[in-house]
């Protein structure tokens, strides 16, 4: 029986390439979501593996949130002192060197005067230490043809930022620094950085120790201090004898492993998310390739009735039967799984260039784990093995006489499975209802089991369904006369294969719905906040997510044609030990500005406060409630809670009094995070921007957007973030593309007589190909609309549940819908190219005859 399997695989080559190729696909989306998900986590990973190199042991400040567990005030940095004391120990602590570094925000203008864009990426402002003082290794490495800044006026700059600015080494520029309120400084760029690692736009400033320190520092605090050990000098040995030295502190004294495992801690809670979603679409692509797969073997095994029930006729047995199927499937299975290792390899590596382009993801180079090559052979493996199993199964139990008489076995009963799929169903529509009418994460979990469950019902159901379906939709084939009617026929044939042909794509197509639809909706919600809440001409705001430098505000009203402009201060403070983030008033009044309304207490006061109705709930800041700020110096302020006001995005979810804000933020650390503008009656809009942006072109930082620019960089951070989504969503979408191909070949094999019969009576090459097409639209429509409607009502159900982010109404994106039917039917065509020439070729008398 093995050399029974083996020599039929050998004796039907196109056949055999099919089958292998529905393999190819379904693991080739497996491999490409695992190596495209694993690559991008390393390459964040990676970045840190970087970091700290040779620093045995790191002093610095705790950052703002520990600091606020322990209800202790900020430290601004190092303690000078300390500095000096661990200086003075070196012999008695046992380390070699001691570096000082200051770091601090900073912005460089490129080449053409305006401030280089980063893409949301960080731009670092640090100090160049020297090779022979430098503690961490690879950090201030200066390309030949350059050296390292000695003396204020020279910075050095890694090699891509200057390249993308149009910098190179003499190039002069300038450069903004921490919160902006010393303004632009003019710079020689007298070296380019290798820098260990680059994230997108990443871009990182070097100045000498003494200018870093002015910049970035009060004077009295440095950034971070590190230390490398002796020879015999461990690096747990010689945190513990700087812990003794220095006693309590509010500082943290870390090993350099512990500091790059705290950063990589950091980045993965922020990515979590992230990989979460690309976990699901490695999910989607095993359930994808399985159907796939099935699909195929339920297919080959149909077609092999006849052969299968002449071997149980020659005395092979059940058992036989089907492990003779199994030996083929595992053949099969082996050889697809490895060239869909390859081929997911290359489909990551296209994903990673695209998501590198797009959406500015560190390149960190292909990832293959293990994990990846085993997952691929094991799905690869074990599904095609399952998949030629189930209708092995079934083929064997019939008789040999029974199986004989046809090359087709009978079809069976859509009844129960219509049944359990309706049933699932109702289940999962009730489930997805009644989490929409809530709000929080559960709900929104609940909507991911609803959809779970819908899925599950769509497979069980589809089958029955598209009978309906696509006798409605052949309409569209009533212009092509007897040509469209047999099209018709032949995808209402089978509906399992019509359904199971058509569920890649309504996979793919559901995703598209839902994550247009999300898009939709927040691009919706910011235009319709702009629209509804804000009264502002102009929004000022700082490039690459820096803050406004507060001099930019009376430079703003010293303009001609202003009438009114109001600052939103950054307020960050402890109230009970957590930290907290919000906004203030500066210089003026907000209700000019922004439509807001008060429903409990009185407008905002100088020295009061205003809350939003969600944060006065869940946080108990009710009106006449006196909240305890705690400053970075540890000072308290005490600020009572005058009126709550519903939700309003423009205003964010607590609002200061300016009185309030000076004594919460001194005077160093206040910082802008944009300024409303209003123009005066009659000043003509185009004017008045330029006039601003002339006013605040000294600050580099600053730009000066309108309303729809506002908007419009607001839907471009949305897009950016849906980028990697998009990606993933074509590999689905080219699967899918590529398995109605495999099956729409498969079927031209199985009905290879009846093509023959056909051409026989008259129906010309061109007819052939003209029937392979239609039929393949009317299954790919179907697909398209069982997934745009499923992604629809899911997407509803998902974005009713984050209205408590503040999320607006779902918005369908019915372009997107349209435009998606419209391709379905494109993709139809395409698939169908290769299958419909290979039937028109069919040779009618060999057909016929048969094998």
């Amino acid at each position: 029986m093995r050399r029974v399997s083996v020599r039929n695989l050998a004796a039907h080559k196109i056949r055999l390439f099919l089958t292998v190729f529905s393999v190819v696909l379904g693991t080739s989306f497996v491999a490409g979501s695992i190596v495209f998900t694993g690559s991008i986590s390393n390459a964040f990973t990676s970045i840190f593996d970087k970091t700290a190199r040779g620093v045995a042991v790191q002093v610095a400040p705790r950052n703002p949130s520990e600091m606020a567990a322990t209800g202790a005030q900020i430290s601004p940095g190092v303690p000078m002192p300390v500095v000096e004391q661990l200086r003075a120990n070196r012999d008695r602590l046992g380390y070699d060197r001691l570096a000082v570094n200051y770091t601090g925000l900073v912005a460089v203008a490129a080449a053409d005067g305006k401030a280089l864009q980063t893409g949301n990426a960080p731009s670092i402002g640090t100090t160049y230490l020297p090779p022979g003082q430098a503690v961490a290794e690879g950090e201030n490495v200066i390309l030949p043809g350059g050296r390292g800044p000695v003396r204020a006026g020279e910075v050095a700059i890694n090699s891509t930022a200057a390249e993308k600015a149009g910098l190179h080494v003499g190039s002069t520029t300038k450069v903004v620094a921490g919160q902006g309120t010393a303004g632009p400084q003019e710079v020689t760029v007298v070296g380019l950085l290798d820098w260990p690692f680059e994230v997108g736009g990443f871009v990182t400033v070097a100045f000498d120790e003494q200018t870093a320190r002015h910049l970035f520092s009060d004077g009295n605090h440095a950034g971070t201090v590190t230390l490398s050990a002796r020879p015999g000098v461990t690096d747990g040995e010689l945190q513990q004898r700087v812990k003794n030295l220095i006693g309590p502190t509010l500082l943290k004294v870390q090993t350099g492993a512990e500091v790059r495992q705290e950063s990589k801690d950091s980045i993965n809670r922020f990515l979590q998310i992230f990989t979460y979603i690309l976990l699901a679409f490695a999910g989607i692509g095993i359930i994808v390739g399985t159907f796939i797969i099935y699909n195929t073997f339920a297919m080959i095994v149909a077609q092999r009735n006849r052969e299968l029930a002449l071997l149980r006729a020659v005395g092979a047995s059940q058992g036989q039967v089907s492990r003779s199927v199994l030996t083929e499937a595992f053949i099969v299975g082996l050889v697809g799984a490895v060239v869909g290792l390859i081929a997911g390899i290359g489909l990551a590596a296209g994903l990673r260039a695209v998501a590198i382009a797009t959406t500015g993801l560190p390149d960190g180079g292909l990832l293959i784990t293990p994990s990846a090559v085993i997952g691929t052979l094991l799905v690869g493996i074990v599904v095609t093995m399952l998949s030629a199993w189930l209708p092995a199964r079934r083929a064997a139990r019939v008789a040999p006489v029974e199986a004989m008489r046809s090359t087709m076995a009978e079809p069976r009963s859509l009844r129960r499975r219509t049944i359990a799929g309706s049933i699932i169903g109702a289940v999962a529509i009730a489930i997805t209802v009644a989490a929409a009418m809530r709000q929080g994460v559960g709900p929104a979990l609940g909507v991911g089991v609803g959809a779970i469950l819908l899925i599950v019902a769509v497979v069980l159901a589809a089958p029955a369904l598209s009978i309906p379906v696509i006798s409605v939709l052949g309409v569209i084939t009533r212009p092509f006369g007897k040509i469209g009617q047999l099209a018709r026929t032949n995808a209402g044939r089978n509906p399992r294969r019509t359904a199971a042909t058509a569920f890649a794509l309504t996979i793919g197509l559901m995703l598209v719905a839902i994550i247009g639809t999300l898009g939709s909706t927040f691009k919706a919600t910011v235009d319709e906040s702009l629209n509804t809440n804000v009264k502002s001409d102009f929004f000022v705001t700082g490039v690459n997510n820096l803050p406004v430098p507060p001099p930019v505000l009376p430079a703003i009203r010293e303009t001609p044609g202003v009438a009114e402009a109001v600052g939103a201060g950054m307020v960050v403070g402890t109230i009970d030990g957590k930290q907290v983030r919000g906004r203030a008033v500066v210089g003026g009044r907000l209700d000019e500005m922004v439509n807001y309304r008060i429903v409990k207490g009185v407008d905002l006061t100088p020295d009061g406060m205003l809350v939003d109705e969600p944060t006065a709930r869940t946080a108990g800041w009710t009106v006449g409630k006196v909240l305890m700020f705690t400053r970075a110096d540890g000072a308290a302020v005490p600020v009572p809670v005058v009126g709550v006001y519903e939700r309003n995005d423009a205003v964010g979810p607590w609002l200061l009094g300016s009185t309030a804000y000076d004594q919460v933020m001194p005077g160093p650390t206040q910082m802008l995070a944009g300024v409303f503008v209003r123009a005066a009656p009659g000043v003509s809009p185009v004017q008045l921007q330029e006039r601003l942006t002339a006013a605040t072109a000294g600050f580099l930082t600053v730009q000066v957007q309108t309303r729809e620019e506002f908007k419009s960089a607001a839907s471009a951070m949305i897009d950016q973030m849906l980028g990697v989504l998009y990606a993933m969503l074509g590999l689905a979408l080219l699967v899918a593309v590529l398995g109605i191909v495999n099956t729409l070949a498969l079927s031209v094999v199985e009905r290879r007589q009846e093509i023959g019969m056909e051409r026989a009576i008259g129906m010309a090459r061109s007819q052939v190909r003209r029937m392979i097409y239609l039929e393949s639209v009317l299954i790919a429509i179907f697909g398209a609309l069982l997934g745009v409607v499923l992604g629809s009502g899911l997407a509803v159900a998902l974005v009713r549940t984050l209205r408590e982010w503040g999320i607006g109404s779902p918005v369908l994106p019915w372009p997107l819908i349209g435009q998606t039917l419209v391709g379905a039917a494109v993709v139809g065509v395409v698939a169908a190219i290769w299958p419909a020439i290979r039937a028109s070729r069919t040779k009618p008398l060999e057909a016929i005859a048969g094998e």
